[in-house]
């Protein structure tokens, strides 16, 4: 499946958010996911089924000072 993800094309083989932000390694906790312009809510990534051409953001906030 062809995704954009932060502007960059992807081939991704990921069915859902939950799964594709596993595969990136990345902390759910610290993440903002958006849709095809839509914000995800968290407790919804495993719900949230992607699909051929979808468009997506995502935001990893990191801690400092």
């Amino acid at each position: 499946m062809h995704l954009v993800i932060n502007g960059q094309d992807q081939d991704i083989t990921c069915t859902t958010l939950a799964e594709l932000v596993s595969a990136l390694k990345l902390d759910a906790q610290r993440l903002v996911a958006e849709v095809n312009g839509t914000i995800v809510a968290r407790e919804n990534f495993g719900q949230t089924v992607l699909k051929d051409n979808d468009r997506l953001e995502l935001v990893h906030f990191v801690g400092g000072g």
